[in-house]
């Protein structure tokens, strides 16, 4: 923190509290009468809250300066929203909305990925450290045992196992994929990820052999009969492919006439195609 916000807390930090007259006065000029000035008094006036409320949430990793940024936004809309004939005091209105805002913009910047969602999840990422620290003291484990896990969800009133899954998280930190491995190696995390999907040579490769072998199909169903490359679409190039009696009903012939032609177009089609080819694995996918 530079020092120019330093001085600037420590004014802040000067600022003498108002009275609950003088809270409720000023609430009611800038509500009714629009009063700029009030509003600025009534915030000023309790800055000092929202830097002692940052300073409870500095041990997330996150600057201190963003955090009274936004507990200042939370105390700005306390002030738009508070109603002054509720005769509640305005520092104590305030609080929460500073809280709220503060603890909003932890969640969404203290990981990359959105770490805590419901409000169990809200509850245990602000309360697990304190109350773990409070249960098992502070020289314990990197692992939450399973004696802490039961307490604190007593406590909370949530299921251990959200617990154990959010010591977990906590217990990690973002880390880039280009971070090196070590100080004697010029690899990377990246560098050990493994990719199972095909290279962009090998998917060229299978496209263009996709679009050879459609071609000398669509050639040697050329070359068979209109009925048998009728019968042989319907049948076995259809998604739901005819039935025997439905053929046999289209093409006024019997159901065993239907298998016949069918067997014989495929015998065709097979010498076709392997006329075109140089090897018969050409003919099929590699699964």
């Amino acid at each position: 923190m530079t020092k120019s916000n330093v001085k600037f807390i420590n004014t802040l930090m000067n600022e003498p509290f108002l009275t609950r007259e003088q809270e409720l006065e000023l609430a009611r000029r800038w509500r009714e009468m629009g009063d700029q000035r009030s509003l600025h008094a009534l915030v000023r006036a309790y800055m000092r809250l929202v830097v002692s409320i940052a300073a409870r949430f500095r041990n997330y990793g996150l600057p201190m300066s963003d955090l009274i940024q936004e507990g200042n936004v939370g105390l700005m809309l306390a002030a738009a929203r508070f109603e002054p004939e509720r005769e509640v005091r305005f520092s104590t209105y305030a609080v929460w909305w500073i809280r709220c805002t503060m603890q909003d913009y932890i969640l969404r910047n203290w990981s990359i990925v959105r770490t805590s969602t419901t409000p169990s999840q809200k509850l245990l990422f602000f309360n697990l450290r304190r109350l773990r620290a409070r249960i098992e003291g502070a020289w314990a484990t990197e692992e939450l045992s399973e004696e802490g896990r039961t307490k604190i969800a007593a406590e909370l009133k949530v299921k251990p196992s959200l617990v154990e899954e959010m010591g977990l998280k906590l217990s990690k930190s973002d880390t880039s994929l280009n971070a090196p491995i070590n100080d004697a190696s010029d690899g990377e995390l990246q560098d050990f990820l493994v990719d199972n999907q095909p290279n962009p040579e090998d998917i060229v490769i299978a496209t263009r052999a996709a679009e050879r072998r459609s071609q000398w199909l669509a050639e040697a169903l050329d070359e068979l009969s209109p009925r048998e490359r009728g019968i042989l679409s319907k049948r076995r190039l259809c998604e739901d492919g005819a039935t025997l009696d439905e053929l046999g009903r289209e093409f006024h012939i019997t159901r065993e006439r239907v298998r016949q032609l069918e067997q014989r177009a495929m015998k065709k089609l097979r010498e076709s195609m392997r006329k075109r080819v140089e090897q018969h694995t050409d003919l099929f996918v590699e699964a």
